[in-house]
Parts: C-alpha cells; sequence; structure tokens
C-alpha cells in the first residue's frame, strides 16, 4: 500500500458516509410515503406532511435522548477517583488538541478492551472505556484509542450515528406497520371501488412497490447502516492518528485487540456500531460487521 495523506482519507470517509446516509433518507420517506398511501389515498396531501411530523418528531427525541440511553444499557460509570485520574488527564489533553470541549468521562465493566464515544453534539458528548483496556493497553496505545473517539466527537460522528441508528429503526417500524395494513386489506377486500382500469393499475403498481420495499428495506437499511459504521471508523482513525501524530500507538492497540478480545460482551446489537471494534463477534461479520477488518485498519494506519 502507498502512502496515505489524512486529509485525503477524511475527504474520502466523508463523501462516502454522506452518500451512505442520504440512501437511509430516502428509504425512510418512500416508506413514510406508501403507508400514507395505504392509510388514505384521498387525503395524501394531509396525511404525507402528518407521518412526516411524526418521523421528524420521533428522530427529535431520539437525537435529544439516545447517549442517556446507551450509557445506561452498556452499565457505563462515571470515571471518578484518583484510579481514573490519567484517564481523564488524557481526555482533557486531546480535547484540547481537538478544539472541542472535554467530553463528560466514563467505565465499563468488563475484560474486554474497547471504547465508544456517544452524545448529541461536541457540547453534549461522553467517552467511555472498559475497565479491561486501562488494564492491558499501555500509555501511547490508550492515547491512541480515545484520540480516536475524540475523532468521532469532533467529527460530529456521534450526531450522525445516532441519526443513522434512528433512520435504521424508522424503516423496520414503517416496514412492519405497513405490513400488517397489507394483511389488514386482504381480510376486509383490498380493493377500492369506483377506479377505472388505468386507476385500478396504477393502485396495483403502488402497492407491489410497497410490498416489496416493506420486505426489503429493513434488510437494506441494516447493511447501509453497517456500510456507514465502517466508513466512519476508517474515517476516525485518520482523524485520531493526525489528533497524536503517532498512528503506530492506534495500531499498536489494534494487534493488542485483535490477540485478546473474544467478542462476548453483553452489548445489544443497536448499539455495537458505537464501539472502537465490534463488541460482538457473528458468523455472518463478514457481511453485516459494523466494523472493518482490523488487520486492513492496521494497515492503512502504517501507511499513513
Amino acid at each position: 500500500m502507498g502512502r496515505l495523506s489524512f486529509r485525503d482519507e477524511i475527504a474520502r470517509n466523508k463523501r462516502s458516509s454522506i452518500l451512505l446516509a442520504s440512501t437511509l433518507s430516502v428509504i425512510v420517506v418512500a416508506l413514510a410515503s406508501i403507508l400514507s398511501y395505504l392509510l388514505a389515498p384521498g387525503y395524501l396531501i394531509v396525511v404525507l406532511p402528518l407521518t412526516l411530523l411524526v418521523v421528524v418528531g420521533y428522530s427529535y427525541s431520539s437525537y435529544m435522548y439516545g447517549d442517556q440511553v446507551v450509557l445506561r444499557a452498556t452499565g457505563a460509570k462515571p470515571a471518578e477517583g484518583r484510579e481514573y485520574l490519567h484517564l481523564r488527564d488524557t481526555v482533557e489533553g486531546l480535547s484540547i488538541a481537538a478544539g472541542i470541549p472535554p467530553p463528560q468521562v466514563y467505565v465499563v465493566p468488563s475484560d474486554e478492551v474497547n471504547a465508544f464515544a456517544t452524545g448529541r453534539d461536541p457540547e453534549h458528548a461522553s467517552v467511555a472505556v472498559t475497565t479491561g483496556l486501562m488494564e492491558i493497553l499501555d500509555r501511547q496505545e490508550l492515547e491512541g484509542v480515545v484520540a480516536h473517539e475524540m475523532s468521532h466527537i469532533r467529527n460530529r460522528d456521534v450526531t450522525f450515528m445516532t441519526l443513522v441508528a434512528v433512520f435504521v429503526g424508522l424503516a423496520a417500524i414503517l416496514s412492519h406497520v405497513i405490513l400488517r395494513t397489507y394483511r389488514f386489506r386482504a381480510y376486509t377486500g383490498g380493493r377500492r371501488r369506483g377506479r377505472d382500469e388505468r386507476g385500478r393499475g396504477i393502485e396495483i403498481a403502488i402497492l407491489a412497490v410497497g410490498f416489496f420495499l416493506a420486505i426489503f428495506a429493513p434488510i437494506l437499511t441494516r447493511i447501509v447502516q453497517f456500510a456507514v459504521s465502517r466508513r466512519r471508523e476508517y474515517l476516525s482513525d485518520a482523524s485520531g492518528a493526525e489528533l497524536t501524530r503517532y498512528p503506530e500507538g492506534l495500531a499498536s492497540a489494534l494487534e493488542k485487540i485483535r490477540g485478546h478480545n473474544r467478542g462476548e460482551m453483553d452489548v445489544s446489537e443497536a448499539v455495537s456500531h458505537i464501539f472502537f471494534v465490534d463488541p460482538n463477534k457473528s458468523a455472518l461479520d463478514a457481511l453485516y460487521a459494523t466494523h472493518p477488518p482490523i488487520d486492513e485498519r492496521i494497515k492503512r494506519l502504517r501507511a499513513m
């Protein structure tokens, strides 16, 4: 692999992430439109804005309070006392280098070596590391992992990935409601009376598109979520190396993680994408992994 530029990597990954997130937005709007048509085809101009308003309200509430849900779900505790003084100092120093306010610092009780960042923006962010990370990594490796998580905050990945997760959840909810609506229509006779042949043809085409979209949208959005997550991990590796000016610290930490972690953290798949490395190993990781291969991340870091 040739030499890589920090800025080229950052710009390339941002473009890819925006494209993938835009795909999610289009899918959610399409599902909302299909649902509005099914519920009240004659009043689409009224029902569709109301449906989109509900979608926006759901997204806003998840944006505002999602970080507290994540911290509680992972069992994170505030990193208080002299035991975690070095961790707090490292976070504060890197926040100054990144030009962002110091985030709240938490510790997750786990033997696995891992970390994550969460929050709705740099002013309301948190960084959490596992107790295993504190025990196994040396000073430079710890700094590399923390710089990676600080980059998630500086690059607003914490906001970006929260909204991606919201879109994925919305797609699943809307798809479920659409399929239940189809089932109800089948029981009650389905087709509306009083339409000419052309109108019926258009209605059948819309119903067919909606049916297939409702079936495949949850799968497609999950695949897009994983692709977005992998792109943002590469981006934060590059940004973290730029912060410390020492890519080897992060590469060495990844090598230790590769040999130590078993991928058995008690973490929901819904939040696994925010971690430094995938906390759960699965036979389907080649397709559905939320993180890029560790070997590839190490190779890219050592090419910088």
